[in-house]
């Protein structure tokens, strides 16, 4: 499929994944030239009807929803019988991937992720979409420490009924919630479920439930109680637990009713880590079934003003969320997206080994020794080691071998000074420019001469001395000439202007005009006369015509004299 082009738009040029009904592959978009995500239904299902409305689905989730937390639709299409759907491009891992390599998240990271997910489900549930696969395998943590929610493939929209049985229950296993597992009607609650378990496993490490079958994980879901967090780690805070308890409450009444509830509980949970604002934990007694509230009139009527102190409320914690989102995007970028590790630099060549270096985002610093066993420009040693977790824009050590203690000398001749230091440090020896430069034709700072010449064995770590050229010029006649355009001319011939000397004339036609030059060397021992070859920076005096009248005197006017500061006044 690669180099596939649908609809004469949508280039593939590389494989992402692959899902449940699904493949999934980056491409360019011919017009605009970005990036963007291609989701193919499979060829096995584009005969399969219930496939094909489930695939259509996800189209019509994701055309009710644009929120930048969730990965947004850009274009629907069928090429060949290939049904595909197009998707904006997130650079960057799946959470279930960061937990994987970074292991449990801190507890303000994992609630801030947790918060952004929620602020997607607000969204899709206030427009009747019930995602109903909340995992960390669909939610995605761009480069830049954005959170995505992604992969609506069985989304329900509140109120559409069901394909088939089976399409009730479908799902992650260690994720979906007890009504899932039962095979009964989903709510907004059961996405709620999902965070909770993605929240355990964000500060564990590892989902609350695992079996050797699915059917085993999913009765733990309906009756099974997960290990308690600060069993497993006593350093997360008590009201974080309880969060995540609360969440993943069996009953779909007890857990919270809408996403922006649970948010703010994680918000203040963090200000007020010990959860004593939550109250006593709530016992559950599965034999005594909850009553639903009935108003029997004892219930006073509510104040009519209370309708707008509610909005007030409700508006003063979404902005109290939006603050903290702000906060946590710096929280989940500096230890989630800012962390890396240490790639395996040991003998790789020092080219490759600074491009795995670079992709890691990690800086470099080079020593170079002399190995007799270790070819020339290949990686002797690294500090941190291979694997060591690290921050980007830490720094990894390098030991570059320089060869065998004695080896041929490289001709640097034509080499620009730069280019000859960057290849005798790479086999180990040291360029010393001498400072007599010689007259030559070739570019300034281009090696001329060396010492030793090309060919000879030296130790490591020996000088090899080097004559520059100097670059030729044909100095010019600049008598007559203003004074602009000399000094132009000598900017445009590389040379260096010592002095302009002012010779006063009354002839004003000569005003401004070279009356004379003279060509010097650096330290005016050796004068040049015009038509000379000589090395670019010469040295130039220029003699210039001006004005021979005196210039007017400013008048000086007189203003009234200002009363004099006693000196002791000054000192204190």
């Amino acid at each position: 499929m690669i180099g596939k082009v649908l609809d004469n738009r949508y280039e593939l040029v590389e494989f992402i994944g692959k899902g449940g009904m699904a493949l999934v592959y980056r491409a360019i978009d011919k017009r605009t030239g970005h990036n963007v995500a291609v989701k193919i239904l499979r060829p096995e299902y584009n005969q399969d009807a219930e496939f094909c409305t489930r695939f259509d689905r996800e189209a019509v989730a994701a055309s009710k929803m644009s929120h930048h937390n969730i990965v947004n639709l850009l274009d629907v299409g069928q090429d060949d019988n290939m049904r595909y759907i197009v998707m904006e491009y997130v650079r960057g891992r799946t959470l279930k991937e960061v937990i994987q390599q970074n292991g449990p998240l801190k507890p303000a990271v994992a609630a801030q992720v947790a918060i952004r997910v929620l602020s997607a489900l607000q969204h899709a549930h206030k427009n009747g979409i019930i995602h109903r696969d909340i995992k960390p395998q669909n939610i995605l943590v761009h480069s830049d420490g954005l959170i995505k929610v992604g992969d609506f493939g069985i989304a329900r929209v509140v109120g559409s009924n069901t394909i088939s049985t089976d399409d009730i229950v479908m799902g992650s296993v260690h994720y979906f919630s007890p009504e899932q597992a039962k095979g009964e009607p989903v709510t907004e609650a059961s996405d709620l479920y999902s965070v909770g378990v993605v929240l355990y496993e964000m500060l564990t490490g590892k989902p609350p439930f695992d079996g050797e079958t699915p059917v085993a994980i999913a009765m733990q879901h309906v009756g099974g109680k997960a290990q308690p967090i600060r069993e497993i780690d006593p350093t997360i805070p008590p009201a974080l637990e309880r969060v995540v308890e609360k969440a993943m409450e069996k009953r779909p009444e007890r857990r919270y009713q809408n996403a922006l509830a649970m948010a703010q509980d994680l918000q203040r949970a963090m200000q007020e880590p010990d959860g004593a604002w939550m109250g006593p934990p709530v016992q559950p007694d599965p034999t005594v079934p909850e009553q639903p509230f009935v108003n029997t009139g004892h219930v006073k009527p509510v104040h009519s003003n209370s309708w707008l102190w509610t909005r007030i409320g409700v508006v003063a914690a979404m902005l109290a969320v939006l603050a903290g989102l702000v906060y946590g995007g710096y929280q989940i970028y500096d230890q989630v997206i800012n962390v890396t590790s240490a790639p395996y630099c040991q003998d790789e060549t020092e080219a490759e080994a600074l491009r795995l270096i670079n992709r890691a985002g990690l800086l470099y610093e080079i020593t170079r020794i002399s190995d007799a066993k270790v070819p020339t420009g290949y990686v002797i040693m690294q500090s941190p080691e291979f694997g060591t977790a690290m921050r980007k824009n830490e720094t990894v050590f390098l030991t570059i071998s320089t060869g065998p203690e004695e080896q041929e000398i490289p001709s640097i001749i034509g080499y620009t000074v730069e280019e000859a230091r960057d290849e005798l440090e790479r086999l180990g020896f040291t360029l010393l420019a001498l400072p007599e430069r010689m007259l030559s034709t070739s570019a300034w700072d281009t090696v001329m001469k060396q010492i030793p010449e090309a060919g000879e064995m030296q130790p490591s770590g020996s000088v090899v001395q080097v004559k520059l050229s100097g670059g030729s010029v044909t100095l010019p006649d600049f008598t007559g000439m203003t004074r602009q355009e000399a000094l132009f001319l000598i900017q445009q011939l590389q040379l260096n202007i010592l002095e302009i000397r002012e010779i006063p004339v009354d002839d004003s036609s000569q005003y401004e005009r070279v009356a004379a030059q003279l060509f010097t060397n650096d330290d005016s021992t050796v004068s040049y006369a015009v038509g000379d070859q000589v090395m670019q920076h010469t040295m130039v005096t220029l003699a210039v015509y001006v004005s021979n009248e005196p210039e007017t005197p400013v008048p000086i006017v007189e203003t009234a004299q200002e009363t004099a500061v006693p000196e002791e006044e000054l000192s204190q």
